[in-house]
């Protein structure tokens, strides 16, 4: 079995941001050289997330908006951890949107569903992090 890992980092210029991260788990996919088997991929601070779904600006806005009422990033008072930073939002934003997305490899390709695209969501941005890319197969 064939096992290949990658960090992919990432620096937003804003404090929430959306990124396609599809082509470059694409490439690992290709220097994997794995044909079948799965691709694990998963945010490495537990302020982002790692989903998958439609590379579709209006629903980029709506998980914004909607993510924004279940946890509004202000007034920070509002929650317990925040002190020292004031992140507590984007804690709980990670937890709705998920840590990580596992695909499967099927004929050296990632076996995607129509429209389906995997994304990098930065949920307290403006300094350095990393997704994991850990691929496994033969």
């Amino acid at each position: 079995m064939k096992s290949y890992r990658k960090e992919l980092w990432f620096e937003t210029k804003s404090r929430r941001e959306i990124i396609n991260i599809t082509p470059a788990i694409e490439e690992c996919v290709r220097k994997s050289e794995v044909l079948e088997g799965l691709c694990l991929v998963n945010a490495m601070h537990i302020t982002a997330s790692v989903f998958i779904n439609d590379d579709e600006s209006g629903l980029h806005h709506d998980f914004e908006v909607w993510l924004e009422k279940m946890a509004p990033e202000k007034p920070y008072d509002q929650y317990r951890h925040n002190g020292f930073e004031d992140n507590a939002d984007a804690h709980i934003k990670r937890t709705l949107m998920g840590r990580e997305v596992v695909v499967a490899i099927t004929n050296g390709r990632l076996d995607f569903g129509p429209w389906e695209q995997i994304f990098y969501y930065e949920l307290d941005g403006k300094r350095k992090k990393r997704a994991l890319v850990k691929i496994i197969g033969d």
